[in-house]
Parts: structure tokens; sequence; C-alpha cells
């Protein structure tokens, strides 16, 4: 495995060499194309903007044509830019690769990590483990970015992410997944609510509640739809789009309808808060967190560190699915 993917790599180099383009200027465009606009790019690469400029201009010029259309704003590539920008991720992604090999052969830990988290995991999990683990490891470099499962997906089969934190849906199927733990889902109430004084909420309950849901495309929301099968969230819908489980939260707590929260951000409330959370009668909603990789991942070295630090982060409780729940 290492050899082809050396002898690839080396093919790429030996076409990079022939006009003298090097892989930071591949990284530069592509950067451009990513954040469309120079200055934010130059940032995202931690170089000075004129540096980033020059260098993209110079690589322009060994090619004879423009990568980018400057009078565009946002900055756009050209039709010819494209299909270079398209080839510099292949590059990127072989080399990268290339990196992976070398680190994993070494049982090394340093180099970049690309991990993607779900953005209704992320803000309960991460803080658990993450500052704990750059501290015993301050040689790792671990990037995290927010992003949906199909984005999550897209990236990690275009190479741009290492691996992936998410909760398991349909179409995982050709991905490598490991589960991390379980969390079950809560109804947070409010006060004045009537179903505020309810020891449990039977998925009866919620029919013509005002509920604050996430946008489609949210597993997390789509998850307790479908299972729950809420057909009556249009009226929160229309009236808070692009929400965030913490602002739904600050909603509720202000005195109007119902939202769900994650187990795990049961953890972070003050008593005042515990007042709202409702568990779900049984058997209780549940989501499979997993850590999601690629067929040819090659990184198993840090990755095995990685999924033991989340693990051991969490509640003993959570690392099993119990009779009570039911995976959504």
């Amino acid at each position: 495995m290492f050899s082809h993917a050396r002898t690839i790599f080396f093919g790429y180099l030996y076409a990079v060499k022939t006009i003298k383009m090097t892989l930071q200027q591949l990284e530069y465009i592509i950067a451009v194309d990513q954040w469309k606009h120079f200055a934010k790019a130059a940032d995202y690469c931690e170089v000075t903007q004129p540096t980033l400029s020059a260098m993209i201009q110079k690589l322009e010029d060994e090619l004879g044509i423009k990568v980018f259309d400057r009078s565009r704003q946002p900055i756009e590539p050209t039709q010819a830019g494209r299909e270079i920008i398209a080839q510099a991720k292949r590059v990127m992604a072989e080399a990268r690769r290339l990196r992976a090999l070398a680190e994993e052969e070494k049982q090394s830990v340093t180099g970049v990590f690309n991990l993607g988290v779900l953005p209704t995991i992320a803000p309960y999990l991460m803080p658990r483990f993450f500052p704990q683990l750059m501290r015993q490891h301050p040689e790792m470099d671990i990037r995290v970015v927010e992003m949906k499962t199909a984005d999550m997906k897209r990236a990690l089969q275009r190479g741009e992410l290492d691996a992936a934190i998410l909760a398991r849906v349909d179409g995982l199927e050709k991905m490598t997944c490991e589960t991390l733990f379980y969390e079950q889902f809560f109804a947070y109430v409010a006060k004045g609510d009537a179903l505020f004084n309810n020891t449990s909420i039977r998925t009866a309950d919620l029919s013509g509640e005002f509920l604050w849901l996430l946008d489609e495309g949210h597993c997390f929301s789509d998850q307790l739809v479908k299972y729950c099968q809420l057909k009556a969230a249009r009226h929160s819908k229309r009236s808070y789009r692009l929400g965030s489980i913490e602002t739904f939260m600050r909603i509720v707590e202000g005195g109007k309808g119902v939202t769900f929260i994650p187990e795990l951000a049961t953890y972070q409330l003050v008593e005042s808060q515990k007042a709202l959370v409702k568990p779900f009668a049984l058997p209780v909603p549940t989501r499979e967190i997993v850590m999601m990789t690629t067929s040819g991942f090659i990184r198993k070295h840090l990755l095995a560190i990685l999924v033991d630090a989340i693990r051991r982060s969490v509640p003993p409780s959570m690392l099993t699915l119990r009779t009570t729940q039911q995976t959504v």
C-alpha cells in the first residue's frame, strides 16, 4: 500500500516539477476557492496576503492562464481555473496520504489530523475530552470543523477530512463506523406548557405542540421527526429558521414551546434548567454516535487514542445500548 501511494504521488510530483509549481501554491489556490477571498485565504493558510497573492500570481504566470477572476466579488475561479483547482485537490489528497503513511509507520501522532464533528454533538462532547487530550499530547495537531452529515461524508471521500464524529444514519454502509457511545434524547419543556407536569413524554403527547426543531438536513431533528412521527412542526419552522439547540433552549426557558436536547447536554445544565428536562416514555429514542472513516483510512494509531479519550470522557452507562432504549 505504501509503495503504491508513493508511486502515484511521485507521478504527480514529476508533473509538478516540470512547471516548477509547489504544493504550497496548490494549497493557496484551494484556500482562495474555499474562502472566495484572498485575505481570508491568507489568514487560513497563516501567511500574509501579499505572499499568498504573489505565489498564486507566479503559478498563473507559469501555467499561462488565470486561475481566478479577480474582477468578481466574491472571487470566483475561471472556467480553466476550476479544472486546475479540481486537479490540485487530488494532488493534495495524495500528498496528505503519503504523509499519513509515514506517520502511521512511525506510530506518530504528529501532523495535521482533520476531524469533522456534527454541530449537535460538538458543544457537548468536545469540552469533555478535547482540552485534556491536547494537554496529554501537545504534539497533536487536530483541526476540528463542525459539519452536517452529508458534508462530512463528501469531505471524507475527497480526503479533506481524516475522520468524523456523527450519529449513525442510513447511507453510511460504504463507510467504516466505530461506535463511540449511545445518547438518548430528552424533551425540554417550557414551564407554562401543557406537558410541563408530565413525568415522561409520549410521542402522542407531542401532537399539536409548538415544537422548536432544527431545519431539515440536521440528522438530530430528522431522526426525531421520523421516530415521533412529528408533522406539527411547521409553525415553529415558520417562526425561526436556521436555529440551534442552544437558541431553542433559550426560547423554551423564556416560556414558549418544546424542543429536544441530547443526553450530554443535560450534564451542562443548572438546577433551574434541569427542571425543564423531561424523559421520553419507554422505549427511549436514542442515537448511536460513531467515529466514521473511509475504508482506506491510514492513521489508526492516532485514531485509537482519540476514540479511547472520547469513551473515557462520557458516563459509563452511555457506552452500551440499554434495554430501555431504541436506536432511531
